[in-house]
């Protein structure tokens, strides 16, 4: 009786230890506040009266530019491949996704590299006007960061803003042209609040991208909160002014969060309305001259700035270079990026099957919140998983330095893998949540009427129905940790650099020529969920 008790709780006791161990980043941040003393206030102090005000007047400006940016170029297309029907339309409807493969700090190496100061733009115009001096604004600027960042996120608003408006709006808004409404007041009273949700959402994906970010941040010299706790933890080797700014960080997070949840349960409910007040098909209005001109611009600019233009501008230093490039040195990199990202996909994807199984066999509340913190780590900046992995490593070397703790998190890729997991477990957990939402429970009652339970369960009846799910899954983990900078730079083993490393540090020692190549490498590999996406959406409509 004990033996079978034993083994009826060992599954709890391992979905609980799984959970805490993907919590553990952030709950070591909150309780580095435990050691607020007087040294601690000290520093808080100085940091009130220092940088701390810059960093969050910073990080507010940023997110308030990049939000309103995303917000009018996201919902502008949407609108116009949704609701209008135009020359190049269908191609549109997947090229506006493409800026989604390109990292945003390679978005701002390859403007960095052909629009500064002694880029070939410039460089052609002095030639060719006999000008001197600069010619055009400073790059690395604020300014340059906030189209950095509308360019390479705007597909955050317009994917949801799109899905939102194709399933209601176009036959609300033939129902309000039949009663006489013109266009604009169709747009401003029809579309634009059907689309309001699904703005929202995205706007908080986007801001949640952006203050992760590090790369641009580093590169362009902007005092963010990310760009501060690095500087804290490895230049000033402050782990306490470091927690701190983890911790503020963490607010502006939680804020951002809760938005894009609430906003998302809007955007349900509208949905589900939506689905049954629509019947039969309604046309996009067609566009003609001018309008048709302006509709046309209106994607393209978007995806000339967000993927063409960049490829064009890394491609022209990879073919200056070709012969200087160090190949065996990329196929170095290339395979190591490879091997962490298949085993964090691997682990990842395992994981997440784990926890949407412990959710299915035993949907109690206790086990759904369990489930819902540990997915709670994709909305943490990477820089916060950082110090949350390396506060308790720290007290752990402390209390029992013969441990080695220090050693397996940051000299093996125990730590690295352990962060990729913490950061990206949710995504994995949320493709096969999406395949259990199609499998239906009667399954699960006829198997265990013919004998079938526990580990039977998963692997005849629910792994045959969830292999795309899981397959997707790992696509996307396997492109998330490829392209991952903050915790790689920090946690990644010596003599392991991989390609998103090593195109931030060749671009950082203005290297950008020897940066195109693995630069172009993690937008390559970026494309395949890209098209994975644009298959499904053409699938659904």
């Amino acid at each position: 009786m004990q033996r079978r008790s034993f083994v009826r709780s060992l599954p709890s006791a391992v979905l609980f230890a799984l959970v805490a161990a993907l919590t553990l980043p952030v709950l070591a941040v909150t309780l580095s506040w435990l050691e607020f003393d007087a040294p601690a206030r000290s520093i808080l102090q100085q940091m009130l009266q220092t940088v701390l005000p810059a960093y969050a007047g910073t990080s507010l400006l940023l997110c308030l530019l990049v939000g309103a940016g995303v917000a009018a170029v996201g919902m502008a297309t949407a609108s116009a491949v949704t609701l209008f029907e135009f020359p190049g339309r269908r191609v549109f409807e997947w090229a506006l996704l493409l800026p989604l493969a390109m990292p945003a700090y390679v978005l701002a190496y390859a403007y960095t590299d052909f629009l500064q100061y002694g880029g070939p733009l410039q460089t052609a115009m002095r030639s060719a006007f006999g000008l001197q001096g600069r010619l055009l604004p400073e790059v690395r600027s604020l300014g340059g960061a906030v189209l950095v960042f509308i360019a390479a996120l705007y597909p955050y608003v317009y994917l949801l803003a799109r899905t939102a408006l194709s399933e209601r709006a176009v036959h609300l808004m033939e129902a309000a042209r039949l009663l006489g409404a013109p266009l604009s007041r169709r747009i401003r009273e029809v579309a634009l609040p059907l689309a309001r949700p699904a703005v929202a959402a995205g706007v908080a994906l986007a801001l949640m991208e952006t203050l992760a970010d590090f790369g641009v941040s580093s590169y362009f010299g902007i005092q963010t909160f990310t760009a501060g706790i690095y500087k804290a933890w490895l230049s000033m080797d402050n782990r306490m002014a470091a927690a701190q700014l983890a911790t503020v960080l963490l607010v502006f997070v939680a804020v951002l969060l809760r938005i894009e949840r609430s906003a998302q349960q809007r955007l349900r409910f509208a949905a589900g309305r939506g689905a049954r007040a629509g019947s039969g098909d309604a046309a996009p209005v067609p566009l003609r001259g001018r309008r048709a001109v302006l509709a046309w611009a209106v994607c393209a600019v978007p995806v000339a700035l967000g993927f063409v233009l960049p490829v064009l501008f890394m491609l022209r230093p990879l073919v200056m270079g070709w012969e200087q490039l160090l190949w065996s040195q990329f196929v170095y990199w290339t395979l190591n990026s490879l091997w962490l990202a298949g085993l964090s996909a691997a682990l990842a994807t395992a994981l997440a099957l784990g926890l949407a199984f412990a959710v299915r066999r035993q949907p109690d509340a206790l086990t759904r919140m369990a489930v819902q913190l540990a997915s709670l780590g994709y909305a943490v900046p990477g820089a916060v998983i950082v110090v949350g992995l390396l506060l308790p490593v720290g007290w752990l070397q402390a209390a029992a330095p013969q441990t080695g703790a220090g050693y397996w998190v940051t000299a093996t890729v125990l730590g690295v893998v352990w962060a990729y997991l913490v950061r990206f477990s949710a995504v994995a957990l949320q493709s096969i949540q999406s395949g259990y939402s199609r499998i239906p429970p009667s399954f699960d009652d006829s198997a265990r009427m013919l004998g079938t339970t526990g580990a039977g369960l998963l692997a005849r009846v629910h792994w045959p129905l969830l292999k795309r799910s899981v397959a997707v899954a790992g696509l996307l983990v396997f492109v998330d940790v490829m392209k991952e900078l903050p915790a790689t730079l920090v946690l990644r083993p010596f003599n392991s650099d991989t390609l998103a490393v090593v195109t931030y540090q060749l671009a950082r020692d203005e290297r950008l020529g020897e940066a195109a190549l693995p630069a172009l490498a993690l937008v390559l590999v970026g494309l395949l969920p890209v098209i994975l996406l644009s298959r499904t959406l053409r699938l659904k409509t």
